[in-house]
């Protein structure tokens, strides 16, 4: 029996959705995401949920705010592990990395927001953690950004910077496309 990837999705909490986040690119994000989500489920494959509760009352991300919870198209079934952050970083205080080592769990398919914040740093923790991690270009989007130097980046342009941090360091970057065609090769089907 061929042991699948887990999928782990970051931070698709409706603050996210909201307008007032700003401008950013991969529109189609959130259909690849429902897919590889559909997929992980008709094959019965492991998926964790992550969700950002922010230490701040003012943050969207708020204990209790509608903007804290899930999208309702990406809501945890029975079942579906579910990890409560406090930092991008959804290794980091989470208990996640054990969790993971208990199952046996070697390999990870990271999707969700943003690409520059949460999935970036969540990446890299599995990617130095030893986990062989895959992060799916065309189901991560990021939001435009000042650069230091005070440089306004596209969304695009944070978007790309940001996998080409991870790609061959941390992580391998694929598209759904290529994920969906390997979990069907992987299960035969």
């Amino acid at each position: 029996m061929t042991t699948l990837p887990t999928l782990i999705i970051i931070d698709m909490q409706n603050c996210m959705a909201s307008p007032d986040a700003g401008p950013r690119n991969n529109p189609q994000a959130e259909t690849n995401i429902a897919s590889l989500l559909a997929a992980w489920r008709e094959h019965q494959g492991t998926v964790v949920h992550v969700r950002h509760i922010s230490r701040s009352a003012s943050s969207g991300f708020a204990p209790g705010q509608p903007g804290a919870a899930f999208q309702p198209a990406f809501e945890p079934r029975a079942g579906e592990h579910v990890v409560e952050k406090n930092v991008p970083d959804a290794f980091v205080n989470t208990g996640l990395e054990r969790w993971l080592r208990m199952r046996g769990i070697t390999d990870l398919v990271v999707v969700g927001v943003s690409t520059n914040i949460s999935v970036e740093d969540s990446a890299r923790s599995a990617g130095n953690l030893g986990f062989r991690t895959t992060v799916v270009a065309d189901a991560t989007f990021a939001f435009a950004k000042r650069d230091h130097a005070g440089a306004q980046r596209t969304a695009r342009e944070v978007h790309a910077m940001s996998l080409a941090n991870l790609d061959g360091e941390y992580a391998t970057v694929a598209d759904t496309g290529d994920v969906l065609a390997g979990l069907e090769h992987a299960t035969g089907r």
